[in-house]
């Protein structure tokens, strides 16, 4: 008992000597006022024990049948150098025996878990002073969806974008305007529409649920908050034009990712 004790007051401790640098430094390069100083990681998955700090979720949870898998894999010559996440499995709309009160199934996702206390008060990440989430992926092209949560009123809400890959099957790097996110409540856009809550965001992570059965297959390396938009290839960001995804209102309207 008394080594558990003392390992997990090392953890608070390291954390918060971590989180303590982390503030100076801002202080000390006066980023609060001249801005970023460069790009800040939200997650990697360059190291194998990155996948213990994210969680999975499907259908499955509530009696349906989609499999779903976050599998690390190691750096590779021919593919990807770096270490990296396959998110994968099946999607099936069936529905689950003796469970009337289910409409709907076929979904799967992953998130990273939300981060430990430190002794500045619960970790969460400030991305007020960067326009884009950048996300490094390769895609099979099916309709994945980018989920950011806050620490929002509501518990349930997300903030949720459409994943344009260019390349399926390509590793490549995608922007997202932080400030084109929609707001949604299990799974319908909700009004009135917010920003995020820019410096309290508590996870991120990646779903699918265009209920379109069969595989998925999306290997992602390390998502980050960033300003440049030359880390992005071929300089693409996602356009401010209606581009319709399977998101809808409560009153069924589909919405369009500039809808706001």
């Amino acid at each position: 008992m008394r080594a558990t004790t003392a390992c997990l007051a090392k953890g608070f401790w390291a954390r918060s000597i971590d989180e303590f640098k982390r503030l100076s430094n801002i202080a000390i390069k006066m980023e609060g006022i001249k801005g970023p100083s460069g790009p800040m990681q939200l997650h990697s998955f360059h190291e194998p024990d990155s996948i213990n700090d994210c969680k999975v979720m499907s259908d499955a949870d509530m009696g349906g049948f989609s499999k779903v898998s976050l599998d690390w894999i190691p750096g590779a010559e021919h593919d990807n150098p770096n270490g990296h996440a396959r998110f994968h499995g099946s999607i099936s709309t069936t529905l689950p025996p003796n469970r009337p009160q289910i409409q709907r199934s076929g979904y799967a996702a992953w998130r990273t878990k939300d981060r430990k206390a430190t002794l500045f008060g619960r970790s969460l990440w400030n991305i007020d002073m960067y326009t884009y989430l950048a996300m490094r992926i390769k895609s099979d092209g099916r309709s994945y969806l980018v989920n950011v949560q806050t620490e929002s009123v509501v518990p349930t809400d997300l903030h949720q974008h459409r994943l344009f890959a260019k390349r399926p099957g390509e590793w490549e790097t995608v922007l997202i305007k932080w400030n084109d996110f929609v707001r949604t409540n299990h799974g319908y856009a909700v009004e009135p529409q917010t920003e995020i809550l820019r410096q309290k965001v508590r996870s991120v992570g990646v779903g699918l649920t265009d209920r379109v059965t069969g595989p998925y297959d999306l290997s992602v390396e390390r998502i980050w908050a960033t300003n440049d938009m030359n880390e992005v290839d071929d300089h693409h960001v996602e356009p401010p034009v209606a581009r319709e995804g399977q998101l809808k209102n409560k009153q069924g309207r589909q919405v369009n990712w500039n809808d706001k």
